[in-house]
């Protein structure tokens, strides 16, 4: 990232060891679970994989408000080029509406841009209605792929 991304008080910036309780919190208290150890994994392959350090986070007044976890994957189901995956956005419930997403994903497409990645991929459940509104005004669109899934018997 060649600077910081700041619109008003807030602050775009890599993610950072130090913002995983930070990170469980705010998620803690969107889903009412505690997902420590998703987070500490996501976190540490986001800081630890490679060169390529696009997960981002955003603060205001030193808080962290928000965070967008995303890799690049080389390949993946078919493609030839490298696409970049997005897989979590989170925003603080406080902070809600007052643009830390889309601070965040001006950043992280530049960031993108800059390194000659022409994709960004992410799913969705189909009743996160607020989350797939944010996708539409970010530019997102269904794309001609199915997601298949198969239960394998394991609940039993």
């Amino acid at each position: 990232m060649d600077g910081e991304h700041e619109d008003r008080d807030l602050v775009v910036r890599h993610l950072s060891p130090e913002d995983l309780s930070r990170l469980v919190a705010m998620d803690q208290r969107i889903t009412g679970r505690t997902r420590r150890s998703w987070y500490e994994g996501k976190l540490k392959r986001a800081l630890q994989e490679s060169d390529i350090r696009l997960s981002l986070g955003a603060e205001t007044d030193g808080l962290l408000v928000g965070a967008m976890l995303c890799s690049v994957h080389y390949g993946e189901f078919g493609t030839l080029e490298p696409t970049a995956i997005l897989d979590t956005v989170l925003v603080d419930r406080e902070f809600s509406g007052r643009g830390v997403a889309s601070a965040m994903f001006e950043q992280l497409t530049k960031n993108l841009g800059a390194l000659r990645i022409e994709r960004l991929r992410t799913e969705a459940a189909w009743d996160e209605h607020e989350l797939l509104a944010f996708f539409r005004r970010q530019g997102f669109r269904p794309i001609p792929r199915l997601v298949l899934e198969v239960g394998l018997g394991l609940d039993a």
